[in-house]
């Protein structure tokens, strides 16, 4: 696993996020409030935040293709969640069979993030060739191109420790991608 590109897509995040605050003024009255108002910011839009965790990495992918960015969905993420409580006594990679898009991760262990899965997935970019519209041969690329699909505009993820104390994660698109015939942008 190489951490550098989601610490990247954090800092970036973090810097897009402080560029586009508003002038704080810091004379001593407001000093104290501005650093509440700051801090409360960032709590609420960092990767802390479970569904931030998944939307950062998603949406910083998705910008480098000029997409439009995944917003969050909680009919989406409550049906991820039943979906890994499904699976949580033996993790297996078996999809749903929903009408949403659907990527799986397992992980060994429970120590797993969010953006690990996400990284996973899009690792799979060097499988994909965008003029023919395929995957390399004998390799997957069709969770990246889920990712990356233009017309799926929500997401909803979820993950949970199995039995097995590995890890399970699951995120579902709507609508879904990988039509076949269709490009993803």
């Amino acid at each position: 696993m190489e951490i550098k590109p989601l610490l990247s897509c954090c800092l970036l995040e973090t810097f897009l996020l402080l560029s586009s605050l508003p002038s704080l003024y810091f004379s001593h009255s407001t000093h104290e409030l501005s650093n509440r108002f700051l801090a409360s910011r960032l709590l609420q839009t960092t990767p802390h935040n479970t569904n931030q965790q998944y939307l950062i990495p998603h949406n910083t992918k998705r910008a480098k293709l000029g997409l439009p960015p995944l917003t969050w969905s909680k009919k989406l993420a409550d049906y991820a969640s039943w979906w890994a409580h499904q699976r949580q006594g033996d993790c297996a990679l078996i999809h749903s069979n929903s009408n949403y898009g659907e990527n799986l991760f397992w992980g060994s262990g429970k120590d797993w993030k969010p953006g690990d899965a996400v990284e996973a997935w899009a690792a799979e970019r060097s499988y994909y060739n965008h003029n023919t519209n395929s995957c390399t041969q004998n390799k997957d690329c069709l969770h990246y191109t889920q990712m990356i699909w233009r017309q799926s505009l929500k997401v909803g993820c979820a993950k949970v420790t199995c039995k097995s104390k590995d890890t399970f994660i699951t995120c579902n698109y709507d609508p879904h991608g990988n039509v076949i015939g269709q490009k993803p942008f």
